[in-house]
């Protein structure tokens, strides 16, 4: 089970953090991945970071901005989003995938267990 939260709404230029926890699966045998969507649209990638070394990748909409970290003993990830825009406004899941042998894993078919969403409102 994934459960996201510390969505809300913000100002532009304004900064949150969203977290991830999980249980009842083993957590570090697993890659998460941070997707968002706005209704009407497509699902699309954000941010995402392997179980094996932890090394992470991430959309260019949001390089520089987000930051992907997660704390294996915590069994969470967290999602460090700076300098908001109003465009990163959004429903925003964390989705887990075993072990992945192929990286970086962009697309959300790639993930079989996703979180409830936690929406983010970014205001002009």
């Amino acid at each position: 089970q994934l459960q996201a939260s510390g969505g809300g709404l913000v100002q532009a230029g304004g900064s949150l953090r969203l977290s991830c926890a999980a249980s009842g699966f083993t957590f570090e045998n697993y890659a998460i991945g941070w997707f968002r969507q706005v209704p009407g649209k497509v699902r699309e990638g954000v941010a995402y970071i392997r179980n094996s070394d932890g090394r992470t990748y991430y959309e260019d909409s949001v390089k520089a901005r987000f930051t992907i970290s997660r704390d294996n003993a915590k069994k969470t990830v967290y999602l460090q989003m700076n300098s908001l825009k109003p465009e990163d406004t959004a429903v925003y899941y964390c989705a887990a995938q075993y072990g992945p042998s192929s990286w970086p894993l962009i697309r959300p078919q790639s993930y079989n267990y996703w979180g409830q969403g936690t929406l983010v409102t970014v205001s002009s």
